[in-house]
């Protein structure tokens, strides 16, 4: 039996709830590993000064832009991938992967280039104050000077994740995250370089993950990528664009949503950036364990769905918010318990640690809505109906965030700041609903008949 058979079995007959967590758990483990090399970052940073933790939150907002361009062409080429491999069609899918790689290469180093010559104006759009700014360009060099490797680095996870790779992007990501927590503290603590050995520490580590990741994809992938593959026809990156539009539309509004924050922000001086940028950060290790589950549920309801396995997709989709609501649940008490605990691990100061244990109880509350927001808007995506899934990525960091958080810092002032996240959190999990119950109640024709291996379910 070929490679393409063997996938097609395994995506098909494995039970859907094994097949979720044994998809899930690597990609959890990757994001919460990524997650916890940022928190080593603010942890590190947060012992040099109010100042330079506040730097940490302005380049998240470069980092989700970044982002935003990677999970575009990464989540879109994968989609695409997973659809053409249950075709059977391997040359397809290496049209399709290798078109997101080297247009994602290029469009890395356009980014790098812009960014370097304009990097003042840059920061301090993104929020910067005039005493965060020398710390701001010295992290933000080496963000962008790495942006390449980190675009294509997600380009290549998300592939590999689409092909049920997953434990291979894991140990990618991890290596990296690793190399960064070492790093910061030899750059950091023993050697003494401030900020810019953070951002040195973080470039370094997403070009060795760039390097894991692709020896993984040409050893273990189906799709290749190679010159010769790529796209001659603008169909392709169309495609690849629509598909993945919803995941940059998701990262995008959180770099507008974050740098409006910061902004707003600003006033309140170093200590209230710092306070959320701490927030942002945690927050974030929250919400990647959700995601985490919902991203390993997307190659289960792409592939099944272009298999015409309907049940199994529907059945995925409860297994994937029955989880993360378990899951988010148990992990999202400690930061309302111990808040203030929480943000003393990363800034001593009392101003700080007061702002931020406020923000971080309400954030706790917010995150307990994304297992019915993430698993329906990722559901969306993988079953090609970008419209809808646009419509829900919009919510979190857009339609609902911006709103709430301009009307609540107006009306509320530092207190808006903290609460608006957590009520757009709310929002999008509500308006989630009835996507929910209309994608369950649909009857589709056509579906192939359940295998015994998902009766055992």
């Amino acid at each position: 039996m070929d490679s393409t058979e063997q996938y097609y079995k395994k995506m098909t007959q494995t039970p859907v709830a094994k097949l979720i967590v044994t998809l899930g758990i690597p990609t959890t483990i990757s994001m919460l590993i990524t997650n916890i090399y940022n928190m080593a970052d603010t942890y590190f940073v947060g012992t040099l000064g109010e100042s330079p933790q506040g730097a940490t939150s302005v380049l998240f907002t470069l980092q989700a832009i970044i982002q935003a361009i990677a999970f575009m062409l990464g989540q879109g080429s994968g989609t695409m991938v997973s659809k053409s491999l249950a075709d059977k069609d391997v040359d397809e899918a290496s049209k399709y992967v290798s078109s997101a790689f080297f247009i994602g290469g290029t469009l890395g180093l356009l980014l790098t280039i812009f960014g370097l010559i304009f990097i003042e104006p840059f920061m301090l759009l993104f929020g910067s104050s005039d005493t965060i700014l020398p710390n701001a360009k010295d992290y933000g060099m080496w963000i962008l000077l790495a942006c390449p490797f980190m675009i294509c680095s997600l380009v290549l996870n998300n592939n590999l994740r689409y092909e049920g790779k997953a434990f291979y992007s894991m140990i990618g990501l991890v290596t990296g995250g690793i190399l960064n927590i070492f790093g910061d503290y030899v750059l950091i603590r023993v050697y003494d370089m401030g900020v810019y050995g953070a951002g040195l520490a973080t470039a370094s580590s997403q070009l060795v993950s760039f390097c894991i990741l692709l020896f993984f994809h040409t050893k273990m992938a189906q799709g290749s990528i190679r010159f010769c593959y790529i796209a001659k026809k603008i169909s392709y990156y169309l495609t690849i664009f629509k598909v993945g539009f919803p995941a940059m539309v998701r990262q995008g509004l959180t770099s507008i949503s974050h740098g409006l924050l910061n902004n707003l922000t600003k006033p309140f001086g170093d200590a209230a950036m710092a306070a959320m940028g701490i927030v942002n950060r945690y927050s974030s290790l929250l919400m990647c364990v959700g995601l985490g589950i919902g991203q390993g549920f997307q190659p289960v309801a792409s592939y099944n769905y272009q298999a015409r396995a309907y049940k199994r997709v529907k059945k995925g989709l409860k297994v994937t918010m029955g989880l993360g609501a378990v899951v988010i649940t148990l992990i999202s008490l400690p930061g309302f318990i111990f808040a203030e605990d929480v943000v003393r691990l990363f800034q001593k100061s009392p101003n700080v640690i007061e702002i931020g244990a406020y923000a971080l109880r309400w954030a706790s509350i917010g995150v307990l809505f994304m297992p019915l927001s993430v698993p329906v808007n990722m559901l969306y995506q993988s079953i090609r109906r970008p419209d809808v899934s646009t419509i829900l990525s919009m919510l979190r960091s857009g339609l609902a965030m911006i709103p709430t958080l301009l009307i609540t810092c107006y009306f509320l002032g530092l207190t808006g700041i903290q609460i608006s996240q957590p009520i757009a959190d709310i929002v999008t999990g509500l308006v989630s609903i009835p996507f929910i119950i209309m994608f369950l109640n649909k009857k589709f024709d056509n579906d192939i008949e359940s295998t015994q291996g998902d009766n055992k379910c």
